[in-house]
């Protein structure tokens, strides 16, 4: 690698592109891309995006699925310097209609779809003749470069905007930074698998690691696993607990040949001592278990030798302090609320000052997780402060599903709480007290909510209750609810 001040991301990416000249750094089906042509792409792109007029601090929309060319369109918006807002598919329109009204100049696609006036399309962006040589980053270290969102459920998602600054210093571009547990990791990165898209925070900065590493990427249009992992011979990829859980299912009730895969980094919710113990039994040393927020990106990650249901010791970089109530610190062995600094955190909401102050306090992030240090220094995680239910690996308030649920005729009153679920994880078990002589259809209520927020936030279970049971504040109590699912 380059030991030359690389400027602003995607600088050290771009430096390893052209490392990489002829060797396949992402792979799609049958087509092998090399770092030369991945880097041709970017520098095409870029030209594209700056004929259209766009340049440090536009905003520009991204609606992209997973390949070669979709990744070079994101490198080259961060080349260009523009505030990068990656749209995830399948959002109600109402959601969609927020993240493209966010002050953005132009949307990107490769659907050829139109979502907004300016519309650009990949296949005229990489037609574009690049203004020669690689392209040089343009982003300003105090421009936002990306608002990466929430899962959106309290109505709308939460833009958390992360400056260049930010950006720049992030652990996964930097291999003299690795901590220790991603040094282990990188060279497991051979050949990482990739799939659903690169707006997601977690796919897209492993996919960079994996390339800074050394290794390819590897798109799969067919993510079910373990078949995936078996056909493209892939060495690592990123999952959640509820995949996580399927594929040790699967393997003990029918071993596939995983004999390549060296690498799961299981992300996205906790994930039990149980199921990580029983996940090391069946496949092996493999699974590394990473616990970050969109807030922060990566705060600690415990690799195959850490105790199952750590999440390892947080890198030197990385500040986490364990609080009680009041804000005070706890000691070792003491649960209490965590707040953390990472080099790469987010600095605010975008355009919401009062959620900003209640997560982004004194230069610490409020992470509303429970948690606490053993005495080797590896944090535990023990549950969260929110009111909250985790659908595969995507955080939903339950505050606006109670709304909408309590908004429709045949409901009085709603309480939802989160109940285990094989499949995704969680999902949301809702209580419901109907109106007088009504009796809700729950398919009504799941087509209601799953309008309105997602499918994700429609409710699994629905159980009609004269009244919500009430604590000793008068109150109703969600826990005892909790032991009625």
């Amino acid at each position: 690698m380059p030991t030359r001040d690389a400027g602003p991301f995607p600088g050290r990416v771009l430096d390893a592109l052209a490392a990489a000249a002829d060797r396949p750094v992402v792979e799609h089906g049958a087509r092998a891309v090399t770092g030369a042509e991945l880097l041709d792409l970017v520098g095409r792109i870029a030209a594209g995006l700056r004929e259209a007029g766009l340049g440090p601090g536009d905003g520009v929309a991204l609606l992209l699925g997973v390949t070669p060319e979709a990744f070079a369109v994101v490198l080259a918006a961060h080349a260009v310097g523009a505030r990068v807002v990656g749209v995830r598919p399948g959002l109600p329109d109402a959601q969609l209609r927020h993240l493209l009204g966010l002050d953005i100049a132009a949307v990107v696609t490769d659907s050829g779809e139109r979502h907004a006036p300016r519309t650009l399309t990949v296949d005229a962006l990489c037609a574009t003749r690049a203004d020669g040589g690689p392209p040089r980053p343009a982003g300003r270290p105090g421009d936002v470069a990306r608002l990466i969102h929430t899962s959106g459920s309290t109505g709308m998602p939460k833009a958390c905007a992360q400056t260049y600054a930010a950006m720049t210093a992030a652990w996964a571009t930097r291999p003299a930074e690795w901590p220790p547990v991603i040094r282990e990791l990188a060279p497991r990165l051979e050949r990482h698998l990739v799939f659903g898209t690169l707006s997601s925070q977690v796919v897209f900065e492993y996919a960079v690691l994996a390339v800074v590493a050394g290794g390819t990427v590897v798109v799969a249009d067919r993510p079910e696993l373990p078949d995936a992992i078996t056909r493209h011979r892939a060495s690592s990829s990123v999952i959640t607990v509820p995949r996580l859980a399927k594929l040790v299912a699967a393997q003990r009730r029918d071993p596939a040949d995983l004999s390549s895969l060296r690498a799961l980094v299981v992300s996205g919710s906790p994930l039990t001592a149980a199921r990580h113990r029983e996940a090391l039994e069946v496949l092996g040393p493999v699974v590394f278990h990473g616990y970050g927020q969109t807030e922060t990106g990566m705060i600690s990650m415990a690799g195959p030798a850490d105790p199952p249901g750590s999440v390892g010791v947080p890198p030197p970089a990385v500040d986490v302090e364990v609080r009680d109530e009041r804000g005070a610190p706890v000691p070792v062995g003491v649960d209490g609320e965590l707040f953390v600094r990472t080099p790469a955190q987010a600095g605010s909401y975008w355009a919401d000052p009062e959620r900003s102050a209640e997560v982004f306090t004194g230069g610490w992030v409020r992470t509303r997780d429970l948690g606490r240090f053993d005495p080797d220094g590896r944090l535990h995680l023990t549950g969260r402060t929110r009111d909250v239910v985790i659908v595969n690996a995507n955080l939903h308030h339950v505050g606006p599903i109670e709304r909408v649920l309590a908004e429709h005729p045949d409901v009085a009153e709603a309480y939802v709480v989160a109940v285990p679920d094989e499949d995704t994880g969680e999902a949301v078990h809702a209580f419901v007290v109907p109106t007088t002589g009504r009796e809700p259809d729950p398919a009504a209520l799941r087509a209601l909510v799953t309008d309105r927020l997602g499918a994700a936030c429609a409710p699994a279970r629905v159980t009609a209750i004269a009244e919500p049971p009430l604590a000793p504040s008068g109150k109703p109590d969600k826990r005892l609810l909790s032991t009625q699912t």
